[in-house]
């Protein structure tokens, strides 16, 4: 892709349903100081375009987990997967759920047959098309959202029930001292929790070369936050309404459950029907995007890292089409379901990133920039994450609180920033890990047929090599590369240091 396509789908990777309708919300419900959705993605897309990005263009991977595969070897680098799997879900259903409300709103229809009527649609679309299609979808989609929020918010501001001085005291919002853990964690999992997602670096390793993917994340970081003006303003506009003046008839003021709705009855209420139908297409196409983005990534990791990898090596590409064509209506599926017993999209938003943060990231990370990470250690460090992150508890999913972290209140759950804890456990236990079973190999105190988990060097090679060789023959087949032979870029790019060989290695 060029950079303008890069820039425009790039952008859209954030900016879609769930992200203009959760802004909104919590706009509406908590104030500005709450409301930092935009703040944390737009630093995450600029960390990980001029860090994380360069080394994966380079390395010439096609998914995310093809690192974790190389490195760990295919049964752990599956096991990574299974966050992505879980993440992608509450993304998707995040995403149908805000259409589900929007069109439920506008059109005054069950919001349960909106939401499986946008599924059906979102579903259709992602099987018909690839990501060239996404890309350019992407560059619809913001085309919309832009003319009409824009177009939407004078509109509602200057509306006669809306009064700014009734938010006067209450659209900064606060951070009392029982929510100073909370707020640190929702930073800490936008921040770092939005950078290891398929859905980003399939855009990423799409780009022409490692300078394009780091110059379009870095302009997608500030796109993104100037998209969640127009949703900032609409929910304080929200905020600030007398519903009592207006045509809705529902309950006054509206109740924090309903505050998932606030940016559709904004829209419906508060502007002319031209206007807010407008403002209905710009969040449809947002929503259809992200849509078929987030379901068509979680067929593709399925199809390449596990099927293809692990399930069946030899399956041809004919097989493969179908494998993600059903991945992506099970996908789709099970989002939709997910999406039908959510109470706030807002909160399922934060979710996504909550499970990349405390699991995924302190792995991503090792596995790129840490050279003694192998097998064992990311294996303790997963079910270390894992284990402390269900013990924390989860009201959204009503998961129960096992383990109460200081500052627990049976009224507020849990106000010490524990993800963060998790995540940082997760990640020392990984590298500390890891040295301790390379000590224990390398120095003879284990013999190297106990290795299973193939994380001496020669094993790692050998496990280099092979990807090297399967990259090449795909970009044969594909009339990319003159010859069937395994390319040393990848290789050399990805090997341990080899200024002190060991005996192996020379041998």
């Amino acid at each position: 892709m060029g950079n303008i396509v890069s820039i425009f789908t790039m952008t859209a990777t954030v900016v879609g349903g769930a992200y203009i309708n959760g802004t909104a919300e919590i706009m509406a419900s908590s104030g500005i100081t709450w409301t930092q959705a935009p703040i944390g993605y737009c630093i995450a897309l600029f960390v990980g375009g001029n860090i994380y990005a360069p080394k994966m263009r380079r390395s010439g991977y096609m998914t995310i987990f093809d690192p974790f595969q190389i490195k760990l070897g295919k049964k752990i680098g599956t096991l990574m997967c299974l966050p992505q799997f879980m993440g992608d879900l509450f993304w998707t259903a995040a995403i149908l759920a805000a259409l589900g409300s929007t069109v439920s709103i506008i059109l005054d229809m069950d919001e349960t047959i909106s939401i499986i009527s946008s599924a059906c649609i979102a579903i259709f679309y992602t099987l018909l098309g690839g990501l060239w299609s996404v890309a350019y979808t992407d560059v619809v989609q913001l085309i919309c959202i832009a003319i009409g929020l824009v177009a939407a918010v004078p509109f509602a501001m200057t509306h006669e029930s809306v009064n700014f001085e009734r938010i006067q005291d209450s659209w900064r919002g606060e951070v009392k001292t029982s929510q100073i853990g909370l707020f640190i964690d929702v930073y800490g999992l936008l921040l770092l929790g939005g950078i290891p997602w398929q859905v980003y670096f399939q855009r990423i390793l799409a780009c022409k070369s490692p300078e394009r993917a780091r110059l379009a994340s870095s302009v997608a970081s500030i796109a993104i936050f100037f998209f969640a003006v127009p949703a900032v303003m609409m929910g304080a506009t929200g905020a600030a309404t007398d519903w009592n003046q207006t045509a809705y008839n529902g309950t006054t003021p509206i109740p924090p459950e309903k505050m998932s709705y606030i940016l559709p009855l904004v829209l419906q209420y508060l502007c002319p029907l031209p206007v807010s139908i407008i403002g209905m297409g710009a969040i449809a196409a947002a929503v259809m995007s992200s849509a078929d983005s987030s379901i068509l990534s979680t067929s593709s990791v399925f199809a390449k890292n596990i099927y293809m990898e692990v399930i069946r090596p030899n399956a041809s590409e004919k097989e493969i089409i179908w494998v993600v064509r059903i991945a992506v209506v099970v996908a789709g599926t099970l989002g939709t379901f997910i999406a039908l017993s959510a109470e706030t999209v807002y909160g399922l938003y934060i979710l996504c990133s909550d499970l990349m943060y405390v699991i995924l990231f302190p792995q991503f990370t090792c596995v790129l920039f840490i050279e003694v990470t192998n097998g064992y250690g990311c294996l303790v460090g997963y079910f270390l994450s894992v284990v402390l992150r269900i013990l924390g508890g989860e009201p959204l999913i009503g998961l129960p609180v096992l383990l109460k972290f200081p500052f627990f209140s049976e009224e507020t759950g849990q106000n010490f920033p524990f993800r963060t804890l998790t995540m940082a456990c997760s990640f020392i236990t990984i590298v500390l890990v890891s040295k301790l079973t390379e000590m224990l190999f390398k120095g003879r105190y284990l013999p190297r047929e106990w290795d299973v988990f193939g994380c001496s060097e020669p094993s790692y090679r050998k496990r280099l090599q092979k990807y090297d060789e399967q990259h090449q023959h795909e970009l044969y087949n594909l009339g990319l590369a003159k010859n069937r032979g395994p390319s040393k870029g990848i290789t050399e790019t990805l090997l341990l240091k080899e200024s002190e060989p060991t005996t192996e290695l020379t041998d």
